[in-house]
């Protein structure tokens, strides 16, 4: 019985740190939260910061912007997203380099055209000293 139950917790515990993010794992995170908040509240600066300059932006359209005009789009109401839900969000960090991977829905007001947004989503972020950029992403419309 002490076997088995010695077992069984070593294997809860190994469960456990499997799924524990790492420090990196959860800035990359909090990244991604911050540029979702940036998004739907189209803040020019927090866009400008959270993002590379070398940033590569591909929409669901195909439709391929670099920095300056993915922060002018949704600074300037463009691309205006009223909400956006990520779920099923992986994080996978190598040296200083993230990828990740998450579902987007969501609503939008582009121009005054009323939309919803149902796409997968795969960004790639690099580490500058402490922080977190957004160096690429590419959607796919899901159905």
């Amino acid at each position: 019985m002490k076997k088995f139950l010695f077992l069984f917790l070593l294997s809860a515990v190994t469960g456990i740190a499997l799924h524990a993010q790492t420090k990196d794992e959860k800035a990359v995170a909090a990244a991604v939260e911050t540029l979702r908040k940036a998004m739907l509240d189209g803040d020019r600066a927090a866009l400008e910061k959270i993002s590379s300059p070398a940033l590569s932006y591909g929409h669901s359209g195909g439709k391929v912007e670099d920095q300056a005009a993915f922060v002018e789009a949704l600074a300037s109401g463009a691309n205006d997203f009223v909400t956006i839900d990520l779920s099923e969000q992986t994080i996978q960090v190598t040296g200083s380099t993230a990828i990740v991977r998450h579902k987007l829905n969501g609503t939008s007001n582009d121009g005054g055209k009323p939309g919803v947004v149902k796409i997968a989503v795969m960004t790639v972020w690099i580490k500058q000293g402490k922080e977190w950029k957004l160096l690429a992403r590419q959607a796919v419309k899901l159905t």
